[in-house]
């Protein structure tokens, strides 16, 4: 088979998603349901579930809201909170556009994690409104997933609310904080693949958005040296006194603040003039292929690691970076070696966040997270597979431990439990979920998918 023809190949298998897509979607009409979890053995049931006997369960909460959580769905239910003014790959689609992206993110949420997760779409591009409605709608989840919300709005969102003492229940930025661990864990396990280590590694970041900024931060935490860092954005390399982060250090403070940290050199350019000699690239950027060059991958390190992360297109083929050099290439997309996916962090993450009924995720629960995966992938890592796939099911319930105990070690969960008891109870719920998704369908209540 020549060059050529397996390109096209790949090529082809690249487009086939999109084009199911718009088969299955409408033949479904929506990914996600809501059905029971308690029984109707009999109608006289209703009279436990609604009236009257619903009543003393509505008095056991008003005298201890702690009831909540043994009572009410509360303890595993997310809401997806999106305004549509950043979704993946798409820019600022509006929030019913983004619809189909959080009804995903839901499903995910359930079979990956066996967390009930519902789509909650804002038709309002104004911070505080965000922010107003995620604090009043609060009372009917365990924890809140903000995604696709655009920069730097999406900071103010998720610090106001983290922030906020009178919200208990932890609210979690995917874009950002999901991202971010899920791309320490590949950088993890490639380092590992490679023989590199993390004190040393040299990083470059494409893209300073929301996703690389928490990455940076998260990467720092976990042993990379800032002075090994330079971040690129549409303007160049940032550095401390770059004019236009200056001028804006009060409303991208972020920026400004990596900008002081990072590239003590003041490297100038685009990616292409400051990657010489990097180990490690992450690009959150354009999904667009040739937004990384290959002239510029090849310029690398020696058995150097390449995530090219944009969704729902890498910003350089894998083929291509792997032709330029790169040892280990990882986009977001599953139908790629080395999924770099927030798929791979956020179901369990949440599980574990739910359990331990945590009032927050810290960086260090990231942590966590990441070094679970690549722990997990450690054994059976290759240059392909630098951490496991989402079809290694056992990752979500390990993960989820791991979370759920640092939480407790923190002392930023309010529910006790001993670590082979929270695996155990994460497995369960996560088999609950799958079995009954696969049920459904083996039975015919969720009908047969029509041929693509």
């Amino acid at each position: 088979m020549s060059d050529d023809k397996t390109v096209e190949e790949l090529k082809k298998k690249a487009e086939k998603p999109s084009h199911d897509a718009l088969v299955l979607h409408p033949h479904y009409k929506g990914k996600i349901m809501s059905i029971g979890k308690a029984p109707v053995r009999s109608f006289d049931d209703f009279a436990i579930w609604y009236t009257p006997g619903v009543a003393a369960a509505c008095r056991a909460i008003e005298k201890d809201p702690e009831q909540a959580y043994e009572m009410l769905n509360k303890g595993n239910m997310v809401a997806v909170v999106s305004d549509g003014t950043r979704v993946l790959g798409l820019g600022d689609i509006g929030p019913l556009a983004a619809g189909p992206v959080m009804e995903g993110k839901a499903i995910l949420f359930k079979y990956l994690g066996g967390v009930d997760a519902w789509p909650v779409c804002l038709d309002t591009r104004d911070p505080d409104k965000i922010i107003e409605t995620v604090k009043l709608i609060a009372p009917s989840f365990g924890g809140i997933n903000l995604e696709d919300i655009s920069k730097p709005k999406c900071y103010k969102v998720l610090e106001e609310l983290r922030n906020d003492k009178d919200l208990d229940i932890p609210v979690w930025h995917d874009d950002a904080q999901g991202t971010a661990t899920v791309v320490l864990a590949g950088v993890l396990g490639g380092l590992k693949v490679v023989g590199k280590d993390i004190e040393n590694c040299k990083v470059a970041l494409l893209g300073v958005g929301s996703a690389n900024t928490r990455t940076a931060y998260l990467m720092f935490s976990a042993g990379v040296d800032p002075k090994n860092v330079v971040m690129v954005d549409s303007k160049g390399a940032i550095y401390s006194d770059r004019e236009d982060i200056v001028a804006d250090k009060n409303g991208d403070t972020f920026k400004y603040d990596l900008a002081q940290k990072t590239n003590p050199d003041r490297m100038t350019g685009d990616l292409g003039e400051v990657i010489e000699g990097m180990d490690v690239l992450i690009s959150a950027s354009r999904p667009v292929p040739g937004t990384i060059k290959k002239e510029w991958v090849s310029k690398m390190a020696s058995d150097s690691i390449v995530f090219a992360c944009a969704n729902p297109i890498p910003e350089i083929w894998p083929w291509d970076a792997k032709d330029a050099g790169a040892r280990i290439v990882g986009t977001g997309r599953s139908d790629f070696d080395n999924q770099i996916n927030n798929s791979l962090g956020f179901p369990g993450i949440f599980r574990g966040t739910l359990d331990v009924r945590a009032t927050t995720i810290s960086d260090e629960m990231c942590i966590a997270a990441a070094e679970a995966l690549a722990d997990l992938g450690a054994k059976e890592a290759t240059e392909k597979k630098v951490i496991p796939t989402m079809d290694r099911w056992e990752l979500y319930p390990q993960e989820a431990t791991a979370v759920g105990m640092k939480a407790i070690e923190q002392g930023i969960a309010r529910k006790q439990w001993e670590e082979k008891e929270l695996y155990k109870h994460a497995e369960h719920i996560i088999k609950v979920a799958r079995g009954s998704s696969e049920m459904l369908y083996k039975e015919g209540w969720i009908p047969k998918a029509p041929k693509t």
